[in-house]
């Protein structure tokens, strides 16, 4: 898979989000993006979904233009903000609704993507009285169940403790050597060096290369 994103800026009102972007990122790689709340890395990622349109340039998925010949990725999972899930319903419940919308997993496979993330498919309490961290869990879950070939993962250590990061650090590792393109947004700069093969500052919607190293030390899958 190849993401190119061409002078891509965002306007709200008077405000630029998004300002003047270019990157071309590959499959097998996972792409780190720090900066501060409200730098840009939430907007970028909405509008590589196709959740939101620049004001201005073109972002492609392997040279089909997101809003024009695809309305967003095919074979992407995402995990962006809060996840959000029925309240009323169990996670295995949830994941099952979701799957159904384009059925190309099975039971059998929600149950085993929910044991790699700690969960138990058998559990049924209710989301609603999930903790933040098997909320996370599931969003996780979730993100990566339909075996996506693009993997968008916003802050997804939040909420997490360490037995959870280590599970998400294990996940990001696995989808990469399966050949996925990772971009992870993160404020901890010490995880993005150790998961990152290129990172990005992120600054009043400028994204600038700060670490490339494809030969730095990867957490073993």
């Amino acid at each position: 898979m190849k993401l190119t994103i061409t002078h891509v800026s965002k306007k709200i009102q008077d405000s630029t989000v998004l300002n003047d972007v270019n990157m071309t990122l590959e499959g097998g790689t996972v792409y780190g993006l720090l900066g501060k709340n409200g730098s840009g890395k939430t907007m970028l990622m909405r509008a590589i979904c196709g959740l939101i349109s620049p004001t201005n340039g073109t972002i492609e998925i392997d040279g089909m233009m997101i809003g024009k010949d695809i309305s967003f990725p095919k074979n992407m999972g995402m995990l962006l903000e809060t996840p959000v899930f029925l309240p009323e319903r169990t996670g295995y419940e949830n994941l099952r609704l979701l799957a159904s919308i384009r059925r190309e997993i099975t039971s059998s496979d929600i149950k085993r993507v929910l044991e790699q993330v700690g969960l138990n498919a058998k559990d049924k309490r209710k989301v609603r009285k999930y903790s933040l961290g098997m909320r996370q869990r599931l969003g996780i879950a979730c993100a990566i169940m339909e075996k996506p070939s693009l993997l968008l993962l916003d802050e997804p250590f939040n909420g997490l403790d360490e037995s959870g990061c280590q599970l998400v650090q294990q996940i990001i590792c696995e989808q990469r050597e399966k050949g996925c393109l990772i971009l992870l947004a993160c404020h901890d700069r010490e995880e993005l060096e150790t998961l990152s093969d290129c990172i990005y500052r992120v600054e009043n919607g400028r994204f600038s290369v700060t670490v490339q190293n494809h030969e730095q030390l990867r957490l073993s899958p």
